[in-house]
């Protein structure tokens, strides 16, 4: 039976949820509203403590596309590849449990993604942080102007720019072909922030890529729960991983010695090294003063440091002042520098996410 029937569904909606029972609801709804119907979706309930599993049950008795799944808690990455295992669409899709999506996003995307015959349709999204009581957030809008790339190459030139407004990094903007994904038999990896590794794999020979500049999905940042949250002993070690990820990619594509596409590489891995010497000088984080700045020193006098500070070229004088510590390889005062985010961070969350919008 060809694909796009009812037995075949086009697009194979996927939701790991775990503890989001204050959430969750509003993406399975935002999913049902969507204008296009072709869909099945495939929600995995990770082992939730709470009442998340209920929830997506009483969701799952009004609407038979809906396919739910309930295990011990795995991780999202199992979560996703469970779904994965039993998805039949043409595409799939991907969302996370605490976020939600406009109702024209899956109609848009599959449209231009059988128009051109595509293997992958990346869209514009929003930042949504809220603070305070919850009731305010700012908006930040992350997109870049609709193309098609006809060849490997022109999207491979064209990439960078699509890293700069951070439009590579998720899933959830993103419609993938089923069919590759099986071909190259891709998962989710175990490993802490496991979506960006999928996606890079994804694209590393990735032929036919539109781009949409039209923003749907709804990223949720509940600052009090994400921004403040405690000291991540592994975070320089997982930037720096990432950052070989990267460079990686790059080689791989033959575009290692191209300017433009290197200045975005090193601008993205200085401005996460940033905030790995906030996370250092978090609050909750339990090193000593002469242990910050030991680490601190490591970090910003290792020669991928100092090329990158070399290369990177700021768009605001803001960054361009957070860099005098690294460059004057002046652990000290980078460790002051941190201490003030830090402070900003934790003290007024909106003043925060307006600056980090503007860096």
């Amino acid at each position: 039976m060809p694909i796009g029937t009812k037995s075949y569904p086009m697009v194979s909606v996927i939701i790991p949820a775990y503890n989001v029972e204050g959430y969750v609801a509003r993406a399975i709804e935002s999913m049902q509203r969507q204008t296009f119907t072709d869909y099945e979706m495939l929600v995995v309930d990770d082992g939730s403590t709470d009442r998340t599993g209920d929830i997506i049950r009483q969701h799952t008795r009004h609407d038979l596309r809906i396919v739910d799944f309930h295990t011990k808690n795995g991780g999202a990455p199992a979560a996703r590849n469970l779904a994965l295992d039993h998805a039949r669409g043409k595409y799939v899709y991907f969302m996370d449990a605490d976020d939600w999506a406009e109702p024209s996003m899956l109609a848009d995307m599959v449209a231009i993604a059988e128009r051109d015959h595509l293997e992958l349709v990346v869209a514009g999204f929003y930042i949504d942080t809220y603070y305070g009581n919850g009731s305010e957030h700012t908006t930040e809008l992350k997109s870049r102007p609709t193309a098609t790339y006809p060849t490997q190459h022109e999207f491979r030139v064209a990439a960078a720019q699509l890293f700069d407004q951070n439009l590579l990094y998720p899933p959830w903007n993103k419609l993938f072909l089923r069919e590759r994904i099986e071909r190259l038999g891709l998962r989710f990896r175990d490993t802490f922030w496991d979506d960006f590794p999928f996606v890079l794999d994804f694209i590393r020979d990735v032929e036919r890529v539109g781009v949409t500049e039209h923003a749907y999905y709804h990223f949720i940042r509940q600052r009090e729960e994400s921004e403040t949250a405690r000291w991540r002993p592994d975070m320089y070690q997982k930037r720096e991983e990432e950052h070989t990820w990267m460079l990686d990619l790059y080689r791989h594509w033959g575009l290692d010695g191209d300017p433009a596409s290197m200045e975005v590489v090193q601008r993205r891995y200085i401005e996460r090294l940033i905030g790995c010497i906030e996370n250092v000088c978090n609050p909750s984080c339990e090193l000593t003063q002469s242990q910050k700045i030991s680490a601190i020193e490591e970090m910003i006098l290792s020669e991928r440091a100092q090329i990158a500070v070399v290369i990177a070229q700021p768009r605001s004088r803001m960054m361009k002042t957070m860099l005098v510590p690294i460059k004057k390889q002046n652990a000290k005062l980078a460790y002051r520098e941190g201490c003030l985010i830090s402070f900003v961070k934790t003290r007024n969350t909106r003043i925060f996410a307006t600056l980090k919008a503007r860096r």
